[in-house]
């Protein structure tokens, strides 16, 4: 067995050796058709974060790399053999790689829990999510429709709505295959090609999902899809700033949102970018209060509190405060913290022990500015990038705690008196992705739905999203739509056609 690797007592001999085949060093990337290692053969160590130890290596590619990359694209879409498909058959392959997708979801979120440190449970969660967003859009294929426009004179005037082009997926760590597939999905069904760029610390779920279509013989043409590894400043700068990408997905913090669309801008190539959050859960005296503890923790321990749409801030009136705190602090009482693939843990490892020790000093420097914790705090002593679910009362809305996003196991509280004062605090930050709301009053409940400045509230139970629901933020928190129909409107060009009868 690999040093690093979990694999339960519980899974078959079989499926144990085809994981452990499956997780053995030297990846390769996915270019033309074809299983490929970096031009000058170089590579990068892929880490176990629950043992800090290699679980496996994958090519670090070169500038050159994603020239062969885009060209194979390129050709692919200009052949037309995948944009020119008949709709409803590009649909049947979606469905295909949706059903492939559940076949191998367990498989996938072994891999998962141990490049990330996730639970399993949560790996296996976001997966079949991922499948069920292949089902979602598999039914637009032959739904994406022009107009026809009424205008003076002999005339008929329509709009075509025909592919992007070449996209290129720019993939975070947090959620490495789900939100992989979030963007790729709609980019397929709309007749796109797609370059998926991993994140560095987290690339084996990806390369093996397309390792599982390719296996399953869904249907994509060669080029259609592809996957390149490496360097993240080195491979997404050169995808954004490539003159034949014709789009650009990035979820991501706000630093890199800035880079790369700022590389965009060079050839005016359109970006869709998920940035950063600081989500707040606002809590009224009459809400449910033992109901909204649970979904609290959830929202801000569920994946060790490495989400942008994760509550980290709570809002809570000041009646209520003490009692919600508490029972806050009693249900995280309750989950074992340890690597993703032991049984019954319920908050796994860090991403990785640096990102860990980034998320500890912005603690300590928020506690300087104010603030009372308590419980947490501390990295755990034991092996791995294992960090304590945390509670800061008595958060000030000018302290970073209350501002900025830690991307990290941390909760701060904040309690309010007035309705107006708890609008103007869940306002009060450069970011504008998910709220939460908790009361009885739905006259109250719907103002603040419209008075929030996000993209997206949610009432009574937090986090939530469908792929049929458009994921977006505001302010800082990004620019366009993921998941929806919406999300189509990015992978696709309008064309309108005037003809003179």
């Amino acid at each position: 067995m690999l040093a690093g690797l979990s694999i339960p007592s519980s899974t078959g001999e079989a499926l144990r050796r085809f994981l452990l085949g499956m997780l053995m060093p030297s990846k390769q990337m996915l270019i033309a058709g074809e299983w490929c290692d970096a031009e000058d053969g170089s590579f990068s160590d892929v880490l176990n974060p629950a043992t800090g130890e290699v679980i496996a290596n994958v090519p670090k590619a070169t500038v050159s790399d994603v020239e062969r990359c885009v060209k194979a694209s390129k050709a692919a879409f200009k052949s037309k053999e995948w944009s020119g498909m008949d709709p409803a058959q590009r649909g049947r392959v979606l469905q295909k790689m949706a059903a492939a997708t559940y076949a191998n979801a367990k498989s996938l979120a072994v891999i998962e829990s141990n490049n990330n440190g996730k639970t399993f449970r949560e790996a296996l969660s976001e997966i079949r999510y991922g499948a069920w967003t292949f089902e979602y859009y598999s039914g637009f294929c032959d739904k994406i429709e022009g107009s026809t426009i009424p205008v003076p004179g002999n005339r008929l005037n329509y709009t075509l709505k025909q592919p992007l082009g070449v996209t290129a997926h720019i993939i975070p760590w947090n959620f490495p295959l789900q939100l992989a597939l979030r963007s790729i999905a709609p980019a397929l069904a709309a007749g796109c090609t797609v370059i998926a760029k991993p994140a560095s610390w987290t690339p084996l779920s990806l390369i093996e999902w397309a390792k599982v279509m390719i296996e399953a013989d869904v249907g994509l043409p060669d080029g259609v899809l592809q996957v390149i590894t490496g360097s993240g400043g080195l491979i997404g700068d050169a995808l954004a700033g490539h003159a034949d990408v014709d789009g650009i997905t990035l979820t991501g913090g706000v630093p890199t949102g800035h880079a790369v669309m700022a590389k965009a801008s060079e050839n005016l190539t359109p970006v869709t970018l998920e940035l950063g959050g600081k989500g707040a859960n606002i809590v009224f005296p009459d809400a449910n209060l033992r109901y909204c503890a649970k979904a609290i923790c959830f929202g801000i321990f569920m994946n060790a509190g490495q989400m942008c749409w994760a509550g980290s801030r709570l809002i809570v009136h000041e009646d209520v405060h003490d009692e919600l705190v508490a029972a806050v602090i009693e249900e995280i009482g309750k989950w074992p913290v340890g690597p993703g693939m032991e049984e019954g843990v319920r908050m796994g490892s860090m991403v990785h022990e640096s990102h860990r020790d980034d998320v500890l000093k912005m603690l300590a420097e928020g506690l300087k500015q104010g603030g009372k914790v308590a419980c947490g705090g501390n990295a755990i002593d034991r092996e791995g990038a294992f960090m304590e679910a945390t509670v800061v009362t008595d958060v000030s809305s000018d302290n970073l705690l209350f501002q900025e996003e830690l991307f990290g196991p941390v909760l701060s509280v904040t309690k309010f008196s007035e309705e107006s004062e708890a609008i103007t605090l869940a306002n009060d930050t450069p970011f504008g992705l998910l709220n939460g709301v908790w009361t009885t009053d739905l006259s109250r409940a719907h103002r603040f739905a419209r008075d929030l400045e996000c993209g997206m509230v949610s009432i009574n139970e937090y986090p939530i999203t469908f792929p049929q629901t458009p994921f977006t933020g505001w302010k800082h928190s990004g620019i366009g739509i993921e998941q929806s129909k919406d999300a189509l409107n990015f992978y696709t060009k309008v064309k309108n056609v005037n003809v003179k009868l």
